[in-house]
This record gives structure tokens, C-alpha cells and sequence, in this order.
């Protein structure tokens, strides 16, 4: 029997020729019906369309982001058990601000900063002040203004005549040069020296004076996981203050370390075992272990937190102190840390947090063992290491190495440091929760993959350095 080619449109006049601009399947009831026209991306719509229509076309477009769990530049949880997305789920609609109506919410953002309290060794936990907030910036900001009011009180006679400084390490996350911009703050900034990748102690001592607010000290550096010695710090600002009589406080940045190290280095004292140490901030959402954004912040005692800078609000017949600079925000963030507090305990935070640990020590050493690397640190802090290209390779850099693996999908930040130090390049691989030993694998074979054909280029291709990637996460 003859095969018989179909008539073709052409052929055939009458027939009607729909150009469709969406998936035919997103019509539920007609395959075809509404599908012919795209929705304006720019402006709203003049009508509604079915929910279902909607999903899919922000559902399509979201597909071409990058795949969170190969992101290795950020260190936000990318990860957690579908018990808690339950709970966030089911209390996002729940005002975090609304204390009075959302009680049982506000008592466990509470109760954390309790256990938080007592993780980080406030001499009375049960006193200690804190609160949730987005995440260490809003906390960063909030410890900031606290210095900065605390300064101006001592300093009555002088302010606002005396313009206030911050001394830090030029390693600081980029939250506190927005805060001294913000703030009118003069940024003292301790540069980076050799293979001296943070804060050293005696040269931000040195950095102080009459009109410093306080000094920040990073426990785990965002450039290379190495935590600052906040003890030193503390002792070379002891003896500061037994030669000139100057207090100055010290703020710990411990947005990703605050969660790490009383785990997994508990004899490290950073805390508020230092009574140096007026306040701590650290991200819930990174070792914390919480999908963003939250942050938490906290202070040694009231006497800390000045007064004026706390807002009250009825709760459970009386005053609930707040203080916070987003106002409206939603409560599922603090119920799901709140949750992960309960569910891992102190041992469970230990197994997960030395997981990655030992998944960032035994990468940065196959990494090592390839021969194409040198590393800066081997992420025995936080699970964190970065790394520059050895002696002797010329013929690509490490923003050739950033790009070539984005084609396997891996996200691998490459980045130049700050002063003193802009001549070296380097990658930084964060190893989170969810980044297990098995994917650990597959990027050293993606590289493997890759290295033949950099070692063949004639030179590195990266040539445009201001073209990095994001690491300030």
C-alpha cells in the first residue's frame, strides 16, 4: 500500500493557521485557548489569567537560574529537611512584627535567642538581649548603632562635634562600609599583609583612639574562611586601654563562624567568654542552617543595647522590646530556626557542621593533588577554602577556571582581594550542608575534564579582572 504524503497548508486555503507564543499544554480545558498572545513582561497585564498559566510561565523562566545545591560562591543554606519547608509554609503569612497577634512566634524568635545566648557563653543568658532579623547585615547594622550611641553617651561633651570611627579589617563583609556610609562613620580599615589574609590585632590596636566606637572582628573571613583572633584582639585592646585609659568594645561578625566554632572548636574563646566582647551576630541563614533570610543579633547584657534604641510593644499583657529596622517581615524563617534548633541539638549541629568540614579538607587536598593549584587555606575553619593557581601556570588564571566550570553548571566564584593584596586572584569553594562528599567528587572529575584544555590555551582568555563573580554572600 503507497504512503501518502499530507496535504499541505497551502493546499488547502480554508485551513487555519494559529501562531501559538505559549505551550499549547498550559490550556487546561482547550490546549489552544489563550495561548496565542505572550503577557507583557514590563507592564501588568490588562486581564487576569488561570493560576495554572502563571506557574508555568514564571516556573519556565526560573529554570534558566543556576542550580542552588553546584552554587559554591554563597554561603546560604540551600538545603533543608521538607519538614520545615512545611512549617515555613504554613506560617509565612504570619507577620514577624506583630507580636501581640502572633504570640507563640514571638516566643520562640525568644527562646532562640536564648539557646543563643547560652551557645555563645553570655555570662547570664537569661539576661542577655537580642532579636531576629533578615540576616547579618540588618544584625550588623543594629550592633553598629549600638557602638555608635554608647560612643556619643560617653562622649557627650564632644559629639557631634567629633566625627566617630570604626576600626576593622579590610577583609569586612560589605555591610559594614554601608553601615559607616549610612552611619557617618570614618572606616579605619586594617590592610591585608602577605599571606596575612585578615585582621591583625595589634595594627587595628594601633588604629584606635578617643573617637573609635568600637573594633569588628571577623570570625570567618567571607575571603578565605580563616577566623580573626578575637582573643588577641581583646588583649591587645587590654593593653590599649592599661596605657591610654581607652575602653573601646568589640563587635564579633560571626555571621557564618558564630555556628561553627562553638561546635567544632569549643576550646576557641571568641565569645562572650571575653568581656571585651559587647555583642555577636550571626546568620541563620548560612551555618545556621535555615533557608534565608534570617540573622540574629545579640548583646552581652542590657547594659549593651542602650535604651533609646529599643521600641516596646504589648505582649501577652506586656511590653515585648524590639528592635529592629525592617518593620514587616515574615515569621517562618524564626519558627524554622527555631525548628532546626530542636531537631539537630547541639550533637546534631556538631555531626552536620564536621560533615562539612571534613567535605572542604578533603576537596581542598584532591584540588591540591592535581598539581594546577596552590592553596591559601584548607578550609580547617570554616568549611571554606580558597585557592590561587601554582608557580609556573601561565597559560590560564583562575577566572578561566570560575568560567569553565560554570559550563558543567558549577558556580565557583573567582576574585581579586582587597589591599594590599589585589595582585592575587583566587577561587573560593564553600562546602555547605547538602554538599556531600559524592558531589565533592564530581567537581574534582569536572575539573579534571578541564584542566587539559586550559594548560593548551595560549595565554589566560579572563583578561577583564573587574568582572568577578558575587562572594559577598
Amino acid at each position: 500500500m503507497p504512503l501518502h504524503e499530507g496535504s499541505s497548508p497551502a493546499a488547502e486555503p480554508s485551513a487555519k493557521r494559529r501562531r501559538l507564543a505559549l505551550n499549547p499544554f498550559f490550556g487546561e480545558a482547550d490546549p489552544i485557548a489563550g495561548m496565542e498572545l505572550a503577557p507583557p513582561r514590563h507592564r501588568l497585564p490588562d486581564g487576569p489569567m488561570p493560576p495554572s498559566i502563571a506557574y508555568n510561565l514564571v516556573h519556565d523562566e526560573l529554570m534558566l537560574d543556576g542550580n542552588s545545591r553546584l552554587n559554591l560562591a554563597t554561603f546560604v543554606t540551600t538545603w533543608m529537611e521538607p519538614q520545615a519547608g512545611v512549617l515555613m509554609s504554613e506560617c509565612s503569612d504570619k507577620n514577624m512584627i506583630d507580636k501581640d497577634e502572633y504570640p507563640r512566634t514571638a516566643e520562640l524568635e525568644r527562646r532562640c535567642v536564648a539557646m543563643l545566648a547560652d551557645l555563645w557563653h553570655a555570662p547570664d543568658p537569661s539576661t542577655a538581649v537580642g532579636c531576629s532579623t533578615t540576616g547579618s547585615s540588618e544584625a550588623c547594622m543594629l550592633a553598629g548603632m549600638a557602638l555608635k550611641r554608647r560612643w556619643a553617651a560617653r562622649n557627650a561633651d564632644r559629639y557631634p562635634a567629633a566625627r566617630p570611627n570604626l576600626v576593622m579589617g579590610v577583609n569586612v563583609q560589605v555591610c559594614w562600609e554601608k553601615f559607616c556610609n549610612f552611619w557617618e562613620i570614618e572606616a579605619r580599615q586594617v590592610p591585608m599583609e602577605g599571606d596575612r589574609f585578615h585582621l591583625d590585632p595589634q595594627a587595628a590596636a594601633d588604629l584606635c583612639d578617643e573617637n573609635t566606637i568600637g573594633v569588628i572582628g571577623i570570625l570567618g573571613s567571607t575571603f578565605d574562611g580563616s577566623y580573626e583572633p578575637i582573643a588577641e584582639l581583646c588583649a591587645a585592646l587590654d593593653a590599649l586601654q592599661e596605657r591610654t585609659g581607652l575602653d573601646i568594645p568589640v563587635h564579633v561578625d560571626g555571621a557564618s563562624g558564630a555556628m561553627v566554632a562553638p561546635f567544632l572548636d569549643e576550646d576557641l574563646v571568641w565569645d562572650f567568654r571575653l568581656p571585651r566582647v559587647s555583642s555577636i551576630n550571626t546568620s541563620g541563614h548560612k551555618y545556621g542552617l535555615v533557608y534565608p533570610g534570617i540573622g540574629w543579633a545579640l548583646w552581652r547584657s542590657p547594659a549593651e543595647l542602650p535604651e533609646e534604641l529599643v521600641f516596646r510593644v504589648n505582649y501577652l499583657g506586656g511590653e515585648m522590646p524590639t528592635f529592629a529596622l525592617n518593620f514587616s517581615r515574615p515569621g517562618a524563617q524564626v519558627v524554622a530556626q527555631y525548628y532546626t534548633f530542636l531537631r539537630l541539638g547541639r550533637d546534631g549541629y556538631r555531626a552536620v557542621q564536621q560533615a562539612s568540614r571534613d567535605v572542604a579538607r578533603t576537596l581542598a587536598e584532591r584540588i591540591e593533588g592535581l598539581g594546577d593549584f596552590r592553596l591559601l587555606t584548607r578550609g580547617d575553619q570554616l568549611p571554606v577554602f580558597a585557592l590561587t593557581t601554582a608557580p609556573g601556570v601561565e597559560a590560564y588564571d583562575v577566572f578561566d577556571v570560575s568560567r569553565r566550570l560554570r559550563e558543567h553548571g558549577w558556580l565557583v566564584p573567582a576574585y581579586t582581594f582587597p589591599a594590599n593584596r589585589q595582585d592575587l586572584a583566587v577561587l573560593r569553594v564553600v562546602c555547605r550542608n547538602g554538599f556531600s562528599s559524592d558531589l565533592a567528587e564530581l567537581l574534582v572529575g569536572d575539573l579534571r575534564r578541564v584542566l587539559p584544555d586550559l594548560r593548551r590555551q595560549p595565554h589566560p582568555l579572563s583578561r577583564d579582572k573587574q568582572v568577578v563573580t558575587s562572594f559577598h554572600h
